[in-house]
């Protein structure tokens, strides 16, 4: 997909203003120290996950975060969708969907045996939209985390 790039050091500047956005938008409690301290691995090529602009390199419409892990369950390596954002000025062009079908794809060729996300359930327009991108809700199963620092 062209117009999904994987990020690097020299995007930061570009990524780092929509991770903000986000952030602002979902009522996290995070700031721009936060931001550019948990991004700076990703884009300087940790193992355990990438960042992708989403858009022209020059000037993206939104990113997409995915993380690495191991599941037993899927037998072997799985991901997590741990950001997904397109600016709202052009949301429900297909360019989030775009962007979750191409790295749905690299990953599968890579080794990746599932990709799993977080959504509120209560979002009827998130579920939707993930549905669409063939994301499944499981019945039985809530995401739930601890938090450790």
């Amino acid at each position: 997909m062209k117009s999904l790039h994987l990020a690097g050091v020299d995007d930061a500047e570009r990524i780092l203003p929509m991770v903000a956005a986000f952030h602002r938008e979902q009522g996290y409690d995070t700031d721009a120290e936060h931001h550019a301290r948990a991004l700076a691995p990703l884009l300087d090529g940790s193992p355990h996950g990438a960042a992708w602009l989403i858009g022209p390199r020059k000037a993206p419409v939104g990113y997409v975060v995915i993380t690495f892990g191991w599941s037993v369950e899927y037998g072997g390596l799985d991901a997590i969708v741990d950001e997904l954002y397109v600016r709202p000025a052009v949301r429900g062009r297909g360019m989030g969907g775009d962007a979750l079908d191409g790295i749905a794809k690299a990953l599968r060729e890579a080794g990746v045996r599932a990709l799993h996300l977080e959504v509120d359930r209560e979002d009827e327009r998130a579920v939707r939209f993930y549905g669409r991108a063939k994301f499944a809700l499981r019945d039985r199963y809530a995401f739930m985390s601890r938090v450790l620092s």
